[in-house]
């Protein structure tokens, strides 16, 4: 008998993917047709609390905050982030593969973004995402994906809502919760951090577990090789923040040179940590990025890292 990887990428009913360390899941993946677009929830701490939340704690108008979520609020003037202002909407297309490893869980998919008009995509964004231990009970979520537009070429244009963004849970939030938004200069605080470049962003906070209260976070991480650098960030005391490479600027992907952007997000325990932060952030630009391969026998495609 072979032995079980430890990390396992399980499919699961309901249009749903687990991803899980020993065990235990880290997060989830969930694609079903009933949501406008596909996202990860629970995301959790080394506690095994969630460290995100569906939707606003005090906005009913934001459902579309659905954890740890890819949207953009302007792709040729159409917006595929909020729910409900129009058709546009985002579909995973088929799994090119499911990886369990010792070392991370992958998956590789493709995510169709529909106008609502035309039945054909507008874009296709192939994403790749490894699920990890850190080493000291917490998880890291690394994604990488690649905008493939129908047409030759396709322009993001300037925006703060876009293309991946992070809810937390109320009790780890500024305003709700008193948690604490830090980024990579140090700085802390909504008024000392929005729309500014930063090489990572934290938001960490209390959590409540069966054995008391203990402090967790997450880590946001910006890779240096992603387009709109210095990287501008759009981040809330009501629990939010994303990466926002179009704050700035418009930014065009094409068929011969699709759009690739990678992040990581790191729960860990105890509060922010630049030290730490500064590390992860080190260790991620080492990485070398994902490709999808042909395989061989059974296994239609192998996931593989690549300079």
């Amino acid at each position: 008998m072979k032995p079980i990887p430890k990390c396992e990428t399980v499919p699961l009913p309901n249009h749903e993917v687990s991803f899980r360390v020993d065990g235990v899941e880290r997060t989830r993946w969930h694609y079903g047709s009933q949501y406008p677009r596909p996202f990860f929830y629970p995301f959790n701490g080394p506690s095994g609390e969630t460290l995100t939340r569906m939707g606003h704690p005090g906005a009913p108008d934001h459902e579309h905050h659905r954890s740890v979520w890819f949207a953009h609020y302007k792709v040729l003037g159409i917006d595929f982030w909020g729910d409900g202002r129009n058709d546009a909407y985002v579909r995973q297309i088929d799994w090119l593969a499911y990886e369990d490893r010792d070392d991370e869980a992958r998956m590789a998919v493709r995510l169709g973004w529909y106008d609502g008009h035309d039945p054909a995509e507008l874009l296709v964004q192939e994403l790749v995402v490894a699920v990890r231990d850190d080493g000291a009970g917490g998880t890291l979520l690394e994604t990488q994906s690649r905008f493939i537009p129908k047409a030759d070429e396709l322009e993001f244009q300037k925006t703060n809502f876009g293309f991946f963004a992070v809810r937390v849970a109320r009790n780890i939030s500024g305003f709700f919760g008193g948690g604490t938004l830090t980024n990579s200069d140090g700085k802390t605080g909504e008024k000392a951090i929005f729309g500014k470049p930063s090489e990572w962003m934290d938001y960490s906070g209390n959590v409540r577990t069966t054995d008391g209260t203990v402090v967790e976070g997450i880590t946001f991480i910006d890779h240096p090789a992603n387009p709109g650098q210095p990287t501008g960030w759009h981040v809330r005391e009501d629990g939010w923040m994303g990466a926002s490479p179009c704050m700035n600027t418009n930014l065009v992907t094409t068929k011969d040179e699709p759009l690739q952007l990678r992040y990581v997000l790191h729960a860990h325990a105890g509060a922010a940590d630049v030290d730490r932060a500064n590390a992860g952030h080190d260790a991620f630009t080492r990485l070398p990025a994902f490709v999808v391969e042909k395989g061989r026998g059974h296994v239609r495609n192998v996931i593989q890292r690549k300079q």
